[in-house]
């Protein structure tokens, strides 16, 4: 996601990745499962039929004896090699942080999971939310398994910019439509860079998708599965499929929830989400008009125009908050952005609309803060904003040619006047990457694999409904199961009907029709 005005997915997650803190933040932050740890270290090695086929260069990642130690109270942690190029295995390797909670009951497995992103921290999502995310049933059945893939947070992150760089960064206000101001853009769009490369080195280029999904065959091997149970959220599902076309004969039981098609440009993405956020703007307004004390007024669609028309007001003027930091036109936009993602956030947002309408807009960009991973004492809890971009640029072919941006900045902003322009200008940031994409989007159909269920909801905002049925027809064997909702993804926050489709496939076998609607 790119904030109006200026090149910001330097030093924010995108569009994409917010679901994983929304998800998060909403589950609460005080695990309090039992089992697990246990207090002793566990040391295993994958047997014979879970390595078997391994080519032999990677035979010593595969067989890899595994430390599991307990952790975070209620949890075990390991520390588990990948090479950092498939190509050459031999040459380096970096460490996965791996967290797990331990079933409750008669175990079929582990499950890994995937919050998004890219460059979310499973690690979190598991500490943080496994017990408010997944459901009783699942974990009496499974071993929850997180991890942090390449280049996040715990593992071989991708380091950049300071705390307070960043800071700086958010206060800053770029008109991409005027060329010195976009040179000015790039100027500092280079200079991030060179920051990351020095600080992250050459590991910088291996911070691809198909990368980690090779490494989660390795953590496979490393829970001693004979196939995968892996459950992604958002980009998580794209992680999920390029397993799934690698290595469809390993497929367990799968669920891609909020699908990202992987057959979709960067652009093809933008217009997507263009659309959805624009949707669900206007969801958010009926729902506040139809409630008391609601700082808008008249119809959805004017009620949307009195926020268009508030944010104007903040290009030339940002407005100084309480905290002494100023809020920009692109911060008070991401604020707005971040609420789409569940209904959850719907009266937060209301609040703070009705506290910018007066004059006071801290509560937006304590919004926007989150939105950031930036806590209350300035330091940023993720690196996510910087593996996002490392993940993209080698995942996707972007348009840089400055003409084609701007014209497809007037598509973006006929298609959602309230989100176009934050979502136009995503070339920029690839620009002057130094590593050059290795791959492109494809549409993947892992043929061969297991009942692989795909959810969607109706009114995804960063992930439209569409995407979902297009990754269930692309997959050989998808299976579309529905939530008719607002809010990015489904299981863990929509309701008893997707909790219980899910849950009776991933523990009973029960694989739901295809076109479930919940």
């Amino acid at each position: 996601m790119r904030v109006d005005y200026r090149s910001v997915t330097r030093h924010r997650r995108g569009i994409l990745a917010a679901a994983a803190a929304v998800a998060l933040m909403l589950s609460g932050c005080s695990p309090s499962a039992p089992g697990g740890a246990g207090g002793a270290t566990v040391v295993s090695s994958p047997d014979a039929a879970v390595v078997q086929g391994t080519p032999k260069a990677l035979a010593t990642y595969y067989s890899q004896k595994v430390t599991w130690t307990s952790c975070e109270k209620t949890f075990q942690c390991a520390t588990i090699k990948v090479p950092v190029d498939y190509s050459h295995p031999k040459a380096s390797s970096i460490a996965l942080a791996v967290i797990r909670l331990g079933s409750t009951g008669s175990k079929i497995g582990s499950l890994l999971v995937n919050p998004g992103g890219p460059g979310a921290s499973g690690y979190d999502m598991v500490r943080d939310g496994a017990t408010k995310i997944f459901s009783k049933t699942m974990r009496r059945s499974y071993d929850i398994v997180g991890f942090d893939p390449r280049g996040v947070k715990r593992s071989a992150p991708v380091a950049c910019i300071s705390d307070a760089a960043r800071d700086k960064e958010r206060q800053q206000s770029y008109n991409l439509d005027d060329n010195a101001e976009l040179a000015q853009d790039e100027a500092q769009n280079r200079s991030d860079i060179a920051q990351c490369l020095k600080h992250s080195g050459p590991d910088l280029g291996f911070i691809d998708t198909e990368s980690s999904a090779r490494d989660m065959d390795i953590l496979r091997a490393a829970v001693n599965d004979t196939k995968l149970n892996y459950m992604g959220f958002s980009y998580g599902t794209k992680l999920g499929a390029t397993y799934a076309g690698l290595f469809p004969h390993k497929v367990g039981k799968f669920s891609l929830d909020g699908a990202l098609d992987p057959s979709l440009s960067i652009e093809d993405i933008s217009m997507g989400q263009a659309k959805g956020f624009e949707q669900e703007i206007h969801a958010w307004a009926a729902d506040c008009l139809a409630h008391p004390k609601c700082p808008v007024s008249g119809t959805p669609e004017e009620a949307v125009q009195q926020i268009r028309d508030l944010n104007a007001s903040y290009v030339d003027n940002p407005k100084q908050t309480q905290q002494g930091r100023l809020l920009t036109a692109g911060e008070f936009n991401n604020a707005l952005a971040v609420a789409m993602y569940s209904t959850d956030l719907w009266d937060p947002l209301k609040s703070a609309l009705t506290d910018a309408f007066a004059g006071d807009s801290s509560s937006m960009l304590a919004l926007a803060d989150y939105s950031a991973d930036r806590d209350p004492n300035g330091t940023y809890s993720s690196n996510t904003a910087f593996a996002f971009n490392a993940v993209n640029c080698l995942d996707y072919p972007m348009t840089t040619d400055v003409a084609a941006m701007r014209a497809d900045e007037k598509k973006l902003e006929s298609i959602s006047p309230t989100f176009g322009k934050t979502l136009s200008y995503s070339g920029l940031t690839c620009k002057d990457w130094p590593f050059k994409p290795v791959d492109k989007p494809h549409k993947i159909s892992a043929e061969g694999a297991a009942p692989i269920l795909v959810v969607g909801t109706t009114r995804d905002p960063a992930t439209p409904y569409s995407w979902a049925v297009a990754l269930s027809n692309q997959l050989s064997s998808g299976v579309l199961l529905t939530w008719n909702g607002d809010g990015h993804t489904a299981y863990g926050r929509s309701n008893a009907c997707i909790t219980k489709a899910v849950d009776s496939y991933f523990v009973d076998g029960k694989v739901p029709a295809d076109g479930t609607t919940c």
